[in-house]
């Protein structure tokens, strides 16, 4: 980690904590040695390529894996010793919206509603839907529903029961750009409401976007750790020069859908 740069205290801010964590499958080493602090009510991004250990340490912190070596609190609470106390802290969102396509938008929320017992089931279906804008779409088979709307209901079926600390790993993989709005926008809101929401991409634009910390975790281990500004201020400063800038391809799709960059519609 580099030094110099803040770093959250660890007390009762702090949502997330880990300290020299290692994992290793068989002669290879995902993890080296990992350390990172998320404040409680913040969007942390965990920045990294395919294959720098990024789902790895997502699942050991929502106890699936267990760590070779290292400690690690969630909510307070010990991965490896309190793993029954983590688990009904967290919730997580795979790479993959793990959403029945048979039922509406409504029963896959009432469902999961059910299975952890909550009363009042169908209101929590209605508020979340409101909240993330789907109410016109409850009633439909989630089968019609396009790869935004489908991540954005499999992010609400996660605020059931209103987990303290989220898990997105990779939310926006295979989404288009209006789809990738869409999540950004939801991502937002849980962090404005107070959710922790950590989140792994391997989108620079995404975690500039989204992320109050951002940690770029290569070959095992955190490169850096801290602001989009304490980030900048590692390179030279910018020169003040005039370019002709060109419209970017986001742009250009953009405007000829008629969307804003906030994904809102013109």
């Amino acid at each position: 980690m580099l030094t110099g740069m803040s770093t959250p205290p660890a007390d009762d801010r702090t949502a997330i904590q880990v300290r020299g964590l290692t994992k290793s499958f068989t002669q290879s080493h995902v993890l080296r040695g990992v350390d990172i602090d998320v404040a409680r009510g913040s969007i942390f991004a965990l920045l990294g390529s395919n294959g720098a250990g990024k789902t790895t340490l997502v699942k050991i912190l929502s106890t699936l894996l267990q760590a070779d070596s290292g400690s690690a609190r969630v909510n307070g609470f010990d991965v490896a010793g309190q793993a029954a106390d983590v688990r009904q802290s967290i919730s997580l969102t795979g790479q993959f919206a793990a959403v029945d396509e048979i039922l509406t938008g409504r029963e896959n929320l009432i469902m999961v509603a059910r299975l952890r017992h909550l009363r009042n089931a169908g209101t929590l279906a209605d508020d979340l839907l409101r909240r993330f804008s789907l109410t016109e779409a409850g009633a439909r088979r989630v089968g019609t529903y396009s790869g935004g709307m489908r991540r954005r209901l499999d992010i609400a079926m996660s605020l059931v029961g209103t987990p303290p600390i989220i898990f997105l790993d990779e939310p926006t993989t295979g989404l288009d750009p209006e789809a990738r709005l869409e999540v950004w926008r939801a991502v937002q809101e849980l962090a404005s409401g107070g959710t922790t929401v950590l989140l792994t991409t391997q989108y620079l634009d995404e975690a500039e976007h989204l992320a109050d910390r951002i940690a770029i975790l290569h070959e095992g281990r955190i490169l850096v750790d801290g602001t989009l500004d304490e980030l900048r201020a590692l390179l030279p400063a910018a020169k003040v020069e005039y370019v002709e800038k060109q419209p970017t391809l986001e742009d250009v799709f953009l405007s000829l859908v008629g969307a804003t960059p906030n994904g809102e519609q013109r």
